[in-house]
């Protein structure tokens, strides 16, 4: 085999392992637009998942309101540490701590001026099209009633 051969061999086994991570990757964590879809979602909200803070991910929520769209942002190292949500890009005293339990599997602290409000669950599918989180909360906070509820998210 010449040199020239053995190269664009090596070079096609690396472009396949590079393509193959990162499809892995997505379906894994989440990366990506997703529509919610259960019953309580607001109409055309979606949520965008980039990589960021090292291993963790940015989540920018989009939710469609009369009079244009709020937008609601957190940047978390999925570590278990408080990170600041803000709404249009301003601090709202309200922080989450997302926590990575596996590749599969999240858990979170709500939390708004330093006190906990809610707890979340939330589980990607073997195939990495949706997304279901379970969320309790133990205090009515910003328009969210106190109480259980269920999150469906569709990949995009």
């Amino acid at each position: 085999m010449t040199e020239n051969v053995r190269a664009l061999i090596i070079c096609a086994i690396a472009v396949l392992a590079s393509i193959a991570s990162e499809v892995y990757l997505r379906a894994q964590m989440g990366v990506g637009e997703w529509v919610r879809t259960d019953k309580d979602a607001p109409p055309g909200m979606t949520m965008i998942v980039e990589a960021c803070c090292g291993s963790g991910r940015r989540l920018t929520y989009h939710v469609p309101l009369p009079a244009g769209e709020m937008l609601m942002t957190v940047d978390s190292a999925f570590d278990g540490a408080d990170a600041p949500v803000l709404f249009g890009g301003k601090p709202s005293g309200e922080t989450m701590a997302i926590k990575r339990v596996d590749p599969l599997h999240l858990t979170a602290v709500v939390k708004m001026n330093g006190q906990q409000f809610g707890t979340y669950k939330a589980t990607l599918s073997a195939d990495g099209k949706t997304l279901t989180v379970e969320g309790d909360y133990t205090a009515s906070v910003g328009g969210q009633p106190a109480g259980k509820q269920t999150e469906v998210w569709v990949r995009k």
